[in-house]
């Protein structure tokens, strides 16, 4: 059923958000060189790598790494890359991976190919199992400001508790962080 409720909001965000998204592409475009979309490798369902598409908010040869390990991280933002990120608007085009079953509305968000800490930890807890999410029960719960061992106890309850009523639930509570920019601190 979840794999169903994905595909049809999905389906149903892409026409809406259709020229929205074409503006946005537009603006990173015309705001720094280099493609609108910036492919990152994912670690997906089972471990699985895949690409997942954001918005670029970096500029191009910016290091591959999370964000909070790059020194000076305001350095290499776009001159809408702050925007894009504060306002979530970098994660839109993340509507293709629910749209090919590489991600789901809700679940743990994929970790980069390169987050071994992160992909252990969530492998020892089962976590690795389930699909990723553009959203989920740690990224309400504290977004970038979370150590890892603390994202993954999260991940891991998301993964004890998950039912269409907890992801409605999470998918609202997204939905107020983001208004209010909560948790992000680049």
């Amino acid at each position: 059923m979840k794999r169903g409720v994905d595909l049809l909001l999905a389906t149903i965000a892409l026409v809406i958000l259709a020229v929205p998204l074409l503006a946005i592409a537009l603006l990173v475009r015309l705001t720094s060189p280099g493609p609108a979309l910036y492919w990152s490798d994912r670690v997906g369902k089972n471990n699985a790598l895949f690409k997942m598409p954001k918005f670029r908010s970096m500029r191009v040869g910016t290091p591959a790494v999370a964000t909070h390990l790059l020194e000076d991280p305001a350095r290499h933002l776009t001159p809408i890359g702050s925007f894009l990120r504060t306002t979530s608007l970098d994660e839109l085009p993340q509507l293709w991976s629910v749209l090919v079953g590489d991600m789901s509305f809700v679940g743990p968000r994929p970790a980069l190919f390169n987050q071994d800490d992160l992909i252990v930890l969530r492998t020892e807890r089962g976590v690795h199992r389930l699909v990723p999410g553009v959203t989920g029960w740690a990224q309400i719960n504290g977004r970038d400001e979370l150590p890892i061992p603390e994202k993954v106890e999260l991940d891991a309850e998301y993964l004890r508790r998950r039912s269409f009523r907890f992801d409605l639930a999470i998918l609202w509570l997204t939905l107020v962080r983001v208004s209010h920019r909560d948790g992000v601190s680049h």
